[in-house]
């Protein structure tokens, strides 16, 4: 299945594409796309419907992001072979986490605002991975199962308050708008195996980031299992899961975004992104 929210800000609606690339309305048949409402459970029971009884939307105008909001907005840095090369730094001997701060979620085609005082705005194309039921202690071998699907992600990074300001990267990962997602929630099913999916973006028509998720250093299976070794993951959490090189910082000379800018951010299977750049207010 094909999952999404459409509307207007803070008034989506829970759909999902049918076979002819039609929205169907989900209201009142299941609860909002967050939490619970993405987990297995909940997906087996949209499952159950009878699409074609759904009412069809025939403008649903704004796609907003596949999940209205997350538990946990999880990531991982450094996770592409490509990209810690040319980030100049060696390649992880166990995955990189850290966390976005779950206001930063925001709609695949909404613009992306440039915080005040703004140097280092970049781009990273990622396949997110949305969990669908408590995953503590998880084998390698089960992680996939825990799994309720995937989706497309801009973690949006600004790399001077990341890098160069001290503390946490999570300080340059979070501002508002800084985590397009969607358009769809994909469920698993639709996908597997994720470690032979294309990413790309590409930047004012430029093809900037082109890779794929066989570059990955640690894999889906790998990720999900690491983390529950030190943390419940719980429905509705999601995971980015790192980006291939291309990004502005790796450029020589370096490159960053500015006002006017537009990304087109695509993950193989899972649908297109495109935002564009605006300054703060």
């Amino acid at each position: 299945m094909k999952l999404l929210r459409f509307g207007p800000v803070g008034q989506e609606k829970p759909g999902l594409l049918d076979g002819d690339g039609r929205v169907r309305d989900l209201s009142g048949k299941v609860d909002d796309f967050a939490g619970a409402g993405v987990s297995l459970a909940a997906l087996d029971k949209i499952r159950a419907l009878d699409v074609d009884a759904l009412p069809v939307v025939e403008n649903p105008g704004r796609i907003g992001s596949c999940l209205a909001s997350v538990p946990n907005f999880y990531c991982i840095g450094l996770n592409y072979a490509l990209h810690a090369q040319e980030s100049g730094l060696p390649i992880p001997e166990e995955p990189i986490m850290f966390s976005k701060a779950s206001s930063a979620l925001s709609g695949p085609f909404d613009p992306v605002i440039i915080p005040r005082k703004s140097q280092k705005a970049d781009w990273e194309v990622e396949l997110g991975v949305v969990i669908g039921r408590d995953a503590l202690y998880v084998s390698e071998a089960d992680a996939l199962d825990y799994v309720a699907g995937y989706c497309v992600v801009n973690d949006v990074s600004e790399r001077e308050f990341q890098i160069e300001r001290g503390g946490q990267w999570i300080k340059g990962k979070s501002a508002p708008t800084f985590g397009p997602t969607g358009p769809w929630l994909v469920t698993a099913d639709e996908i597997p195996d994720p470690q032979v999916l294309d990413l790309s973006l590409d930047l004012n028509g430029e093809t900037v980031q082109n890779s794929n998720t066989a570059d990955m250093i640690f894999s889906v299976r790998q990720i999900v299992s690491y983390m529950s070794q030190f943390m419940q993951l719980q429905a509705g959490d999601l995971i980015v899961t790192g980006t291939p090189s291309g990004v502005g910082m790796g450029m020589n000379p370096q490159r960053f975004m500015k006002p006017g800018d537009e990304m087109v951010v695509r993950v193989q299977g899972l649908g297109e992104q495109r935002q564009v750049a605006e300054a703060a207010k």
